[in-house]
């Protein structure tokens, strides 16, 4: 049998997204009724001293070591949260917060918290952030638990997020949670919802600012000197791609966002450095899709005494210690695949690889051939529209490649 986290019992439980326009109303009449009740919505700090995923492991290492109380319960603590889930006991209650580390279940009973606070439990929503101190259990269902002896409102919901489902297996505890987002468009426009209720998303983001950083250490210690370029540009180029246009209206002239990092980079190797990288936001007006996003972040870098073999090398090496550093591995899986990123990385020519995908020297064909090709090659793929219109046998063959 299993119990739904939104769900009513013998008292009204907060309300979830149901209905967003009924929900908002319902919502502004609970934030009227708590400033009534000389309760602020909005707290301007709290004194959270425990996060969810660290008080969770304490609280298993003082069992492990058999450091508990008599009653098993583990030290006070004092966390903060949004609460995503509540389930409704008559006079007890039991809620599920989520901060940045995790999620823990935190558990009300009218006579500890008091019937005031207890009661003020009824103008909650999902959503919406508190406060909440007391002491560390296990429940019947082996579930760690904080026991509330006080709680304070943090932030009033007024709109509801799309949050998933979750049920609650009574006889094992197991929980399971239905996507409330499955929506993949909204959730690429409403991103700050999406990493809201989906906690592996923030994962994503939280990869990638290791990315960034590996990349950057790497860099510096192989001596590259970080640098910054111009953005708005007079000309642009070091890539095929249809520019966004701006003007400068002090100096009555048209300018370019940047499409690539290439041009003045080689000009600071002209100027006397030798090894300079810029990672940074570049632009071009394309096509937009989920592969590819008219403003993107890249990574250029430039070194003198060196040639594209030198280069091949490094990049080499920069791509497995960003795997390593990353997912602990070199090996990693993507899609149900494992691909490895052990060097040396397999080397291959371009004009080669294209006969093997074509079926013929391309340099025996001529450019409508190619293109006429290669559309049928790219057809399940989006691909920027520059790329499948132009003339010469170059442009004909990176859009094959």
């Amino acid at each position: 049998m299993t119990q739904p986290t939104s769900g009513k019992a013998d008292r009204p439980a907060p309300s979830g997204p149901s209905d967003p326009e009924r929900s908002v109303q319902t919502r502004m009449e609970k934030l009227g009724q708590l400033r009534e009740r000389g309760i602020e919505p909005f707290a301007y700090n709290y004194a959270r001293t425990d996060r969810a995923r660290a008080v969770a492991s304490a609280f298993e290492a003082a069992e492990a070591a058999g450091a508990l109380s008599e009653r098993g319960q583990g030290e006070e603590v004092r966390i903060g949260g949004r609460m995503v889930a509540f389930r409704g006991h008559g006079k007890s209650a039991f809620a599920d917060l989520e901060d940045g580390s995790g999620r823990i279940q935190v558990y009300f009973r009218r006579n500890l918290v008091g019937a005031q606070a207890f009661e003020n439990l009824d103008l909650l929503d999902l959503g919406d952030w508190i406060g909440a101190q007391g002491r560390l259990f296990r429940t019947r269902m082996g579930q760690i638990t904080v026991q509330v002896s006080a709680w304070t409102l943090l932030t009033k919901s007024l709109r509801p997020l799309p949050l998933g489902k979750t049920e609650v297996d009574s006889g094992t505890g197991e929980r399971t949670t239905h996507s409330g987002f499955a929506d993949t468009a909204a959730r690429y426009r409403q991103r700050y919802a999406d990493l809201a209720v989906n906690p592996e998303v923030r994962q994503v983001f939280r990869a990638r600012s290791r990315i960034v950083t590996t990349a950057r250490r790497f860099l510096d210690a192989h001596g590259f000197l970080e640098v910054e370029t111009p953005v708005l540009q007079p000309l642009y180029g070091g890539a095929t791609a249809r520019p966004f246009v701006t003007r400068h209206h002090s100096l009555d002239t048209r300018l370019f966002l940047r499409i690539a990092d290439e041009l003045y980079l080689k000009r600071l190797i002209v100027g006397g450095f030798e090894r300079v990288y810029e990672l940074s936001k570049d632009f071009r007006n394309e096509g937009l899709s989920r592969f590819h996003n008219p403003e993107f972040t890249m990574l250029e870098f430039y070194q003198a005494f060196a040639d594209y073999h030198d280069m091949m090398a490094l990049v080499e090496e920069l791509v497995t210690e960003i795997a390593t550093e990353v997912t602990g591995d070199a090996i990693v899986t993507y899609q149900g695949e494992r691909i490895s990123l052990v060097p040396p990385f397999k080397r291959i020519r371009l004009m080669e690889a294209l006969g093997a995908a074509l079926g013929e020297d391309p340099l025996e064909m001529d450019d409508e051939a190619l293109s006429t090709r290669a559309t049928l090659i790219t057809s399940p793929f989006s691909l920027p529209s520059i790329l499948l219109h132009g003339r010469g046998a170059g442009k004909a063959h990176r859009q094959a490649f």
